[in-house]
């Protein structure tokens, strides 16, 4: 029907244009219409005509031209803007907010959480783990819990992994039940991993379990391969690798990718119990569901032979790996090298070595990382050649298209740190200097190492200068470090620099720890410098730092010896530092209008 309406408009128009209207065509269009519809014997000039029509003209378009049909789209599109349409102008409907399921689940953090306050917070905890006051580090962490910035998981997930790096474990396990469990934040598959390895290497590997099963139902998650991997490590060292092949193929049933690194504790577990065929079965169940695999397993292999006392297998497996022409990364590599080089395969790892600098094409490929370079300066430095261990640090590739590695802090810090272990100051400051000139800040680890290495060379003056600049630098000062060198500053004679410095560390937060102060104001009282002692005091009493008991007792010796028991009194006297209360508003008569 919509063909006949259209081939029936065409024929009117052709036939108005071309010859004169018969009777019907003078009827309205929708009469004549409706009269064809109802009425089959009426007269249909298109099926009647006994004349042939001509052939129509061709179609004709709205506009004569492109121009102006641009034209037209122009002025329809300054209307629009002139005068919007009616359901633009119309208020739209509010929409209602948007209701969360009870019952759901509640998800972790996700990294867009890392944003102002809480930004700020993670990294002021972050520099305290760096600076090692993982105290400072875990009081601040667990403060900000009461506070209106309240920690993210990454934040809780650093000083929790923090913990159990410096094997405080049972700190570790307290702080996630802190977190998770008591303050209501909610854990993601990094801090479940936390726990779980932190109880296995406790020896609690059926807690570990069962936090796994907390994971499998209630968790907005799956494990991930690193879950399995602390578990398995689990059970191999407490004797029950039938239950870690049990989680094995408990974690390939669910769907998880062969992972090497798994794969690889159960092989090491075999050949630590002498089972060379069911490691050999594991291996080549997983080169059948890998075409690529971590290097890793290869390294366990040579290390058991070679254990064996069999070079000669421990390098064919070397060799069988190195045909396979897999692209290595840095951490596969650098264990590799530590094999060799710990079983006397010292020109294997040099070529190793070598190979690696050859592949390093940042940023397409990261062949070396400072572990890789550090392995190879230690191993110099164990055979006592210095100047090679210069030559390695500074070693690049020879192949075309390599670029030389970015040194970073790590790198510069253990080469420092062996020079230092050598009395070999000279080369440790041309390194430090060599650091500072390349727009890289030392971290606590350095400055420490340096001072240490001056202190033990009895270079008081240098000590100072590098902690002087230690502490203008905002580098954090533990209390176990702080109170050993102030100790050894007020021994050489340096009062007024220490107290000088101490100062200055007070005047930034977080404040300097209170053994540090006992050690400053003791040093001073025992050097008859009274009034500066008298001011660290006073500076303890204003920042709320906290005066012992046992040294309240040995300043109030020292200054009554002296008849000046009424200046420690008042310095001491905590009222001084209260905010008074607020005080009532006195009643002002407003002034009378004349």
């Amino acid at each position: 029907m919509p063909l006949f309406r259209l081939s029936l408009l065409r024929y009117l128009n052709n036939h108005h244009r071309h010859q004169r209207p018969k009777a019907t065509a003078t009827l309205p269009l929708s009469r004549f219409l409706h009269n064809v519809a109802l009425n089959h014997a009426f007269e249909n000039p298109i099926q009647n005509s006994q004349t042939p029509s001509p052939s129509p003209p061709p179609r004709s378009y709205a506009f004569t031209s492109a121009e102006e049909a641009a034209a037209e789209r122009r002025r329809r599109k300054r209307r629009l803007r002139i005068e919007p349409p009616i359901h633009a102008l119309r208020a739209s409907a509010p929409s209602a907010p948007h209701t969360r399921d009870p019952n759901a689940p509640r998800l972790p953090d996700s990294t867009s959480a890392l944003v102002g306050h809480r930004l700020n917070l993670h990294n002021r905890v972050q520099s305290l783990i760096r600076a090692s006051d993982l105290d400072a580090a875990s009081l601040l962490a667990r403060s900000s819990v009461f506070s209106s910035t309240r920690p993210t998981v990454f934040t809780c997930n650093a000083i929790i992994a923090a913990m159990y790096r410096n094997k405080r474990f049972n700190e570790a396990i307290a702080l996630f039940h802190f977190f998770f469990k008591q303050s209501d934040l909610v854990p993601n598959v990094v801090s479940y991993n936390n726990l779980i390895n932190t109880h296995c290497d406790t020896g609690e590997v059926d807690t570990a379990i069962q936090v796994y099963h907390e994971i499998l139902e209630k968790a907005p998650f799956n494990p991930s391969p690193v879950t399995y991997r602390h578990l398995t490590k689990g059970l191999i060292d407490a004797g029950r690798i039938g239950e870690a092949v049990d989680l094995l193929r408990e974690m390939l049933n669910k769907g998880h990718g062969a992972d090497s690194l798994v794969f690889n504790n159960l092989i090491s577990g075999f050949l630590n119990l002498g089972n060379l065929d069911k490691a050999n079965e594991l291996f080549d169940e997983l080169k059948e569901r890998c075409l690529v695999y971590d290097g890793v397993i290869n390294a366990t292999f040579m290390e058991w032979w070679f254990n064996q006392g069999k070079d000669k297998e421990a390098m064919d497996s070397y060799k069988s790996l190195l045909d396979r022409k897999f692209k290595m990364p840095p951490p596969t590599c650098n264990t590799l090298l530590e094999v060799l080089l710990k079983h006397g395969k010292t020109k294997e790892a040099w070529a190793l070595f070598e190979d690696m600098l050859d592949n390093h094409t940042p940023p397409n490929t990261q062949a070396v990382n400072s572990d890789t370079f550090n392995i190879m300066v230690n191993e110099c430095f164990k055979l006592g050649n210095f100047e090679e261990a210069i030559k390695t640090f500074k070693k690049v590739g020879t192949k075309p298209g390599s670029k030389p590695f970015a040194m970073d802090v790590a790198g510069y810090n253990n080469i420092v740190t062996r020079f230092c272990e050598h009395g070999m100051l000279s080369e440790a400051e041309n390194f430090f200097q060599e650091l500072c000139g390349k727009s890289l800040t030392p971290d606590v680890p350095m400055y420490r190492t340096m001072i240490d290495a001056y202190l033990k060379a009895e270079r008081v003056d240098d000590a100072l200068r590098s902690f002087t600049k230690m502490v203008e630098t905002g580098l954090r000062v533990v209390a176990s470090f702080g109170t050993r060198v102030f100790n050894e500053f007020l021994k050489n004679g340096k009062n007024m620099e220490a107290a000088a410095l101490l100062t200055k560390m007070g005047e930034k937060d977080p404040k300097p720890d209170a053994s540090i102060y006992d050690v400053v104001v003791r040093g001073l009282c025992n050097a008859d410098e009274l009034d500066k002692s008298l001011d660290i005091l006073d500076q303890m009493m204003k920042y709320s730092i906290g005066v012992t008991p046992a040294l309240q007792k040995f300043v109030h010796e020292a200054f009554c010896m002296l008849g000046r028991d009424e200046e420690i009194d008042r310095v001491l006297n905590e009222n001084r530092w209260r905010f008074p209360g607020p005080q009532p508003r006195a009643f002002v008569q407003p002034p009378r209008s004349p």
